[in-house]
């Protein structure tokens, strides 16, 4: 279980803080919830706690992955497929990995895609919300300003030429 001021990640939100525990009744029944605050966009979650676990909520990364993440962006291996479809189900199903890594791996795989050929609306999207939850980690993680982050994954990225 969680405590407040925990550093947490939800896999399709990015990371945030438990701001408080509360007691809510819904349809008859009292359940206990995390109230789960994201300093980058200001973003207020209730996750369940006896849900916490289903839905994929687990602690920040601590610094040294998160850098170990960082520098290994350009020997993460990618798999990208021309069929659009497969392709957007496949990064989805990485986003709700909540993997560090796995995000990683479809940032790369659509930045690389949208030098090559570009990106559909639906897969900027995802991209969008990729670099989202991924810089929010490591922000946390590392307690440093997001635009540090930000230009950090975009130039270990432009390395390679994606």
């Amino acid at each position: 279980m969680f405590q407040i001021g925990d550093k947490v990640v939800h896999p399709m939100h990015g990371a945030g803080i438990i701001d408080s525990i509360v007691d809510e009744r819904i349809n008859g029944k009292t359940q206990a919830y995390y109230v789960f605050r994201m300093p980058v966009n200001g973003l207020v979650l209730k996750i369940p706690t006896a849900n916490s676990n289903a839905v994929g909520l687990r602690a920040v990364v601590d610094p040294a992955f998160a850098d170990a993440v960082i520098d290994s962006l350009s020997d993460l291996k990618i798999d990208m497929t021309s069929n659009w479809n497969r392709r957007y189900r496949e990064n989805l199903e990485r986003l709700k990995s909540g993997d560090l890594y796995e995000v990683a791996r479809v940032i790369k795989c659509l930045m690389i895609r949208d030098a090559q050929r570009g990106l559909s609306t639906g897969e900027r999207k995802m991209l969008h919300s990729a670099k989202q939850i991924f810089i929010s980690e490591v922000v946390l993680a590392k307690n440093v300003p997001y635009g540090d982050i930000e230009g950090r994954l975009n130039a270990s990225l432009m390395c390679e030429g994606a």
